[in-house]
Parts: C-alpha cells; structure tokens; sequence
C-alpha cells in the first residue's frame, strides 16, 4: 500500500485527481495523499498549542506565587503543589516546543506512537496536578475557616497557587480528552 505517514511527509492539500480515474492523478501513478482530520486542540495544532501555554503560563503563575511564601515547604501539600506543578510546566512547554515545530514544519503529529505518548504524559501530569490543587485547597480550608489562622499564614498566596493549578488542570484535561478520543478512534 502506497499511503504517507503524516509523520513522515509534510502535510498538503489534497492532489486534485483526473476524471479519468488513471491511478492518481497525474503524479504517477501514487494514489493521493490520506490525512486525518485534525481536530483544534490535538497535539500539532495551533489550538493544541494554546492549551499547552495555557497549561504552561498557569502551571509557572502557581509554582511562582507559592515560592515567593517562606514556609510552604512546612506543609507537604505545598510542597507536592509545587511539584505537580513545575512537572506540568515542564510537560507542557516540552509539548509547546513540539506543536510549534509542527506547525513551523506543517506535520501532524497523528502517529500512533506519538499520541499514545502524549495521551500516557497528559494524563499523568493532569492528575498529578488535580491531586496537587485539591489537597491544597483542603490544607487552605483548613487554615483559612476551621483554625481562622490566615493572620499568621500566607493565605491569599496559598489560594491564588491552588487556584492557579486549577486553572492549569483544567487546561490539561482537554488535552487528554482530546488524545484519548484521538486514540480511541482508531
């Protein structure tokens, strides 16, 4: 079978066919180039790229709002948010670099391998960082409403990281969604 890998060839319009139905079109015989639609928000696409600096810019904003507070690392949830969180941006600008090759190039990024990867690393940064957000927002509730002790404590600091990593999470989850459709589909 004589099919590109969108991997593998740039990505190109449809080669217009004869009526003649020759073969292929004038190019030799080669049937026309397959590609797969792609969908805004799956990896190679410039809606993909927007949620990964979204994840990236959300992920950083959290990390950085909780370091400039000087006794997060006394409470292990801040500590594992900071974590979760540096792990996602890394996550997200690697895949940002990634989009913005294959857009610069005009690839798809459908391989199998390639979203099986993408949808494997999605998932685990998502939920590491949705695990991160909710214990700290328990340990913020916790401070905040049941000791009342917010005068001693960061705590506008600590809501606005856990915030942040909401915020980053829910940018991640449609990019998991979107990859496990894409996988699914197959």
């Amino acid at each position: 079978m004589n099919v590109s890998h969108a991997t593998v060839h740039p990505v190109e319009e449809f080669p217009t066919t004869d009526a003649g139905g020759g073969g292929g079109g004038g190019d030799g015989g080669n049937p026309p180039r397959l590609r797969m639609k792609d969908v805004q928000g799956m990896p190679g696409t410039r809606g993909g790229l927007a949620l990964r600096v979204c994840q990236f810019l959300f992920a950083v904003a959290a990390v950085c709002v909780m370091a400039t507070t000087s006794d997060f690392p006394s409470v292990t949830a801040f500590s594992y948010l900071v974590a979760a969180a540096s792990l996602q941006s890394c996550w997200s600008l690697s895949l940002a670099i990634v989009d913005i090759y294959a857009l610069l190039v005009r690839r798809s990024l459908q391989n199998y391998r390639i979203v099986s990867l993408f949808t494997i690393g999605d998932g685990i940064a998502s939920t590491l960082t949705f695990a991160a957000a909710c214990a700290s927002a328990g340990i913020t509730v916790l401070i905040d409403n049941d000791l009342g002790d917010c005068g001693q404590n960061h705590c506008i600091e600590f809501e606005t990281a856990t915030g942040m990593a909401f915020i980053s999470w829910f940018t991640a989850l449609p990019s998991f969604l979107l990859n496990f459709w894409s996988l699914a589909s197959r």
